[in-house]
Order: structure tokens, then C-alpha cells, then sequence
């Protein structure tokens, strides 16, 4: 897995994408249908229609990176907004991209206190 900086704010676009689409065209996707700059630093993901697939578009400082992640069973759970973007943690990315339900984290997780 590459290494993600924790301040980067990641964003599920809700609904279904064209999975034929590579970075320029999502790039595109992003600045017309979420008003967004792909070119910040952070994370746009996109979903299949069937829902085994997704593509994450980033661009780190240095240049472009588009990833794929198929699920080989099940489904990606997504958000049932019909448009717009979900903001979503990069700790509820990882769980995703496993295939857990990244609602989960959010219910549970809570800090431990220090000492």
C-alpha cells in the first residue's frame, strides 16, 4: 500500500462512475460535477456500477496517480446519495479498500486516553 499522508482529505463521489475513465477524465469529473481542485493533494474515489471496482485519483505534489482496487467477492459499501461527495477519513479509506464497513470506525472508534 502506498503511504497516504493523514491530513489529506479524502472524497467518495457519490453515485456510479464509467470505469473507462482515466485520470484527465476524472479529474475533469471532479472540477465540473464537485467543484473541486484534483490538484490539491487529495483524494477523489469513484465507484463502479456493479460496485466490485473502484478508482482513487490523486495528485502528491509531484505528479498524477490513478488507482484501481477490484474486489474479487462482495461489494464496496458506498454512500446512497444520489450526487454530490462524501468526506470520509483516510483511516475509513483503508477500511474500504478491505472491503469492511468504513461506517464502522466512525460509530467506534474513540481515542485512548494517554498516561
Amino acid at each position: 500500500m502506498i503511504a497516504i499522508p493523514g491530513n489529506v482529505r479524502v472524497w467518495l463521489a457519490t453515485g456510479h462512475t464509467d470505469m473507462r475513465r482515466g485520470f484527465p477524465s476524472l479529474a475533469r469529473l471532479v472540477q465540473e460535477s464537485l467543484k473541486r481542485d484534483p490538484h490539491t493533494g487529495d483524494l477523489y474515489v469513484f465507484r463502479s456500477r456493479r460496485g466490485d471496482l473502484i478508482k482513487i485519483i490523486w495528485h502528491d505534489g509531484q505528479g498524477a496517480c490513478l488507482f484501481t482496487k477490484r474486489l474479487e467477492r462482495g461489494r464496496f459499501l458506498w454512500p446512497s446519495l444520489a450526487d454530490g461527495v462524501v468526506t470520509i477519513s483516510v483511516a475509513q479509506l483503508s477500511y474500504l479498500l478491505s472491503g469492511i464497513d468504513w461506517r464502522m470506525l466512525q460509530a467506534t472508534w474513540r481515542p485512548q486516553a494517554s498516561g
